[in-house]
C-alpha cells in the first residue's frame, strides 16, 4: 500500500526547512534593527484615535499615527499604513514597528515616513444599516463575533471598498495633522493575515495610491468568497486575478510557511502563498517570496521586517513621484517556485 503523501516546497528553500520531522520552530529571533537602541532618535507615538466611517455606514474605526523624531513639517513624508495596527505598537512586543522605523531611518535605508496603525472597525453602533446587516448575517452564518466579521468584511472582501476607506477617510484625517506626500510612490501597506490579503488588495484596486506592499502569511484563501454577490471574486482568485488583469505597478514582498494552516473550511495558506508568488513571477512583477517553517503567527515575518523594510524602499528618491517597477534581473532568470512530494508520516 502506498504511504499517504503531502506536497512540501522544496525550491529555494534552506535545508532544515526541507525537513518535516519534529514540532514547528518557535521562530527566529528579532535582530538588532527591531530593538530599541540607544542614540537613534525616536518618534511620538498619538493617543488611540477614532473615526466613524461614511465607507461602512457608521463604522467605528481607531488608529494611531507614529511621527518620527525626523520629520519636518515643511517637507512632506512617506505614508505607510498598517493593518490590525494595534498589534505593532508595543516596542517590546513580538512585532516592534516603532523601533524597525526609527532604526532604519536613522541609517537612512528608509525614508523619513508617518506610519499609520489602523485596527479592524466596529459596526455595532450602527445597527440597521446595510453593513450592519451584512457583517451580522455572516457572523451568525459563520458562527464568528461581530467584531471578527467586521475585520473580514473590511479585510477579507476582494473589491476596491477598504482600499476607499483608506483613501477617502483614514489618510485624509491623518493629513489634517500632518504634511504627507500624495504619490503613490511614497505610500506603502502592510498586514498580516486577512491584514495581508488586504494591503495586497488595496494596491491592486487603488494602484495609484499605494504600490509597496509587505504580506505576512496572507489568506489568499474563500474567506469571503461568494458572501456578496456583487462581488464574485474571492481571495482564492487573486492568482488568476493577477495573471489575466492588468498589470499594475506594484512591488510586493510575500512571507508564510510551511506550518501556516489556520483554517482549513477556506483552503491551505502555504499552497495559497505559493501560487501567488507565481503569480507575481510569471507577470514579472518586482516581488520577493520568504518562506520558512514558521505557523500562523507573526513569529517569522516579524524577524526579517527590517529586510522587508530595505527591500521595499530600496531605491526610493524623494525627488521623485513616480518609478516602474521591474522584477530583479536575477528573479528572472530562475524557475517557478515548484513543489515535490513529502511523506507525511514524517511531518
Amino acid at each position: 500500500m502506498h504511504k499517504p503523501l503531502l506536497l512540501a516546497l522544496c525550491l529555494s528553500l534552506p535545508a532544515a526547512a526541507q525537513n518535516f520531522s519534529g514540532p514547528a520552530p518557535q521562530g527566529p529571533p528579532l535582530t538588532a534593527d527591531s530593538l530599541q537602541n540607544p542614540g537613534v532618535p525616536t518618534g511620538t507615538l498619538s493617543d488611540k484615535l477614532s473615526l466613524t466611517s461614511r465607507t461602512y455606514d457608521g463604522m467605528t474605526s481607531n488608529y494611531w499615527i507614529y511621527v518620527p523624531a525626523q520629520y519636518d513639517p515643511k517637507t512632506p513624508a512617506a505614508v505607510m499604513v498598517f493593518n490590525d495596527g494595534g498589534g505593532y505598537i508595543d516596542r517590546k512586543g513580538n512585532h516592534p514597528a516603532l523601533n524597525v522605523i526609527d532604526n532604519l531611518i536613522a541609517q537612512h535605508k528608509i525614508p523619513v515616513m508617518i506610519a499609520v496603525f489602523t485596527d479592524p472597525g466596529d459596526i455595532s453602533g450602527a445597527p440597521g444599516t446595510p453593513t450592519y446587516k451584512f457583517v451580522d448575517a455572516y457572523s451568525k452564518k459563520w458562527s464568528r463575533t461581530l467584531k471578527d466579521s467586521m475585520r473580514s468584511t473590511e479585510y477579507d472582501t476582494v473589491s476596491d471598498r477598504y482600499a476607499r476607506f483608506l483613501r477617502d477617510e483614514l489618510l485624509p484625517a491623518v493629513s489634517a495633522k500632518y504634511n504627507l506626500r500624495k504619490d503613490a510612490y511614497s505610500h506603502a501597506i502592510t498586514g498580516m493575515s486577512s491584514g495581508g490579503i488586504t494591503s495586497l488588495n488595496a494596491a491592486w484596486q487603488l494602484p495609484d495610491e499605494f504600490s509597496r506592499v509587505i504580506s505576512w502569511i496572507g489568506s489568499f484563501t474563500a474567506i469571503q468568497w461568494n458572501e456578496d454577490p456583487n462581488v464574485p471574486d474571492g481571495g482564492q482568485d487573486y492568482p488568476e486575478k493577477v495573471l489575466r488583469e492588468p498589470h499594475r505597478n506594484i512591488r510586493v514582498w510575500l512571507q508564510d510557511g510551511s506550518n501556516d494552516q489556520e483554517n482549513n473550511r477556506y483552503g491551505s495558506w502555504p499552497l495559497a502563498n505559493i501560487r501567488m508568488a507565481n503569480a507575481l513571477k510569471l507577470k514579472s512583477y518586482d516581488f520577493h517570496f520568504s518562506f520558512g517553517l514558521g505557523p500562523h503567527s507573526p513569529v517569522e515575518g516579524a524577524a526579517e521586517f527590517p529586510e522587508e523594510m530595505i527591500w521595499l524602499w530600496r531605491d526610493y528618491d524623494p525627488a521623485h513621484t513616480e518609478q516602474t517597477y521591474a522584477q530583479d534581473p536575477a528573479e528572472a532568470t530562475r524557475p517557478p517556485f515548484r513543489v515535490s512530494i513529502a511523506n507525511r508520516e514524517a511531518h
